[in-house]
């Protein structure tokens, strides 16, 4: 008989439908009219009742699933009990049909750190840029970002009444990725995305220093990362704190899974084992090729001021 899938992969597969799952709460809330906004520690700094059930329905359906796994969201919730309408049961059997690399095969639930952002690009949900926003669900073991799932809920919104809202990338290192079509940008063209909301004098002197062909300004770590796999730019720059663990965490192992890199500003890559400090003090510098002709040319003063 086939062996069970690996644990890595079920918890892939359990992740992708319960992202397809927030999708549909995300949508819902918002075509409900009443967001429920609150601000945390200012107006840039943003959520919606949608980050607050959307959090609540992925942590307690996978912690349901996978009770040893460690879960960490990006918000402070009250713990009690979450409605079983919030609850997503199913996996994705596409997923499970992958074979799992070597590597991961032994992994236990314990070893696992799953970094959720239930809404990524809050501020532009808000405010009705919602092709910025995605649901990230990043996976975690020893330290690193190996597998990850993000999901656009208005992927496709502008393309009229009949379009199939919403999509779901993911990907595995070892295995790839999926739910895109990988695109390289423009040879020799140096596109850069970076911040719309979070911009200061530091972020901005950085981006001049690369002597940029355009810059493009969206929302959302997880929407970024997208623009850099399909194409629409180079190099995902942010000289400023801000970015959390859970911002990059899936972003991440997708690009890796494609052969991309991701590092704050000084070329130290991340770590997501459950005891780091949740703030990516340091920036990001992330790039689908070509990440040396970015990261050499960060000047030593956007260094400085950006103690990781």
């Amino acid at each position: 008989s086939m062996a069970s899938p690996a644990l890595l992969m079920r918890v892939v597969a359990s992740a992708y439908s319960v992202a397809e799952k927030a999708a549909t709460i995300v949508r819902n809330v918002m075509a409900g009219g009443d967001l429920g906004i609150v601000e945390k520690t200012g107006a840039n700094d943003l959520q919606t009742k949608a980050d607050r059930l959307v959090q609540m329905s992925i942590c307690a359906s996978l912690a349901r699933k996978f009770p040893k796994v460690t879960i960490i969201g990006e918000e402070e919730l009250p713990t009690g009990e979450v409605t079983e309408e919030l609850i997503e049961d199913g996996h994705c059997e596409e997923i499970l049909k992958k074979t799992c690399p070597a590597q991961y095969r032994g992994i236990k639930e314990e070893e696992l750190v799953i970094w959720v952002d239930p809404l990524d690009g809050t501020k532009e949900y808000t405010e009705g840029l919602l092709d910025h926003v995605t649901v990230l669900i990043g996976i975690a073991y020893g330290g690193k970002a190996i597998a990850g799932v993000i999901n656009q809920p208005y992927y496709n919104y502008e393309a009229g009444a009949d379009a199939v809202l919403g999509r779901t990338i993911w990907g595995v290192l070892g295995v790839g990725a999926f739910g895109f079509q990988l695109t390289e940008a423009p040879a020799g063209k140096h596109i850069i995305v970076t911040t719309r909301s979070h911009s200061s004098t530091l972020v901005n002197d950085c981006i001049s220093a690369l002597n940029p062909d355009s810059v493009i300004r969206v929302g959302g770590a997880g929407n970024k990362i997208i623009q850099l796999i399909e194409g629409k730019a180079s190099a995902y720059v942010f000289a400023s704190p801000g970015c959390k663990k859970w911002d990059t965490c899936a972003p991440e192992a997708i690009l890796h899974a494609v052969g991309g890199m991701i590092t704050d500003i000084h070329g130290n890559s991340f770590q997501y084992n459950k005891e780091v400090k949740h703030m990516n003090s340091a920036g990001v510098l992330a790039t689908l090729r070509n990440y040396d002709y970015y990261a050499s040319r960060i000047p030593d003063t956007v260094k400085q001021s950006l103690v990781p």
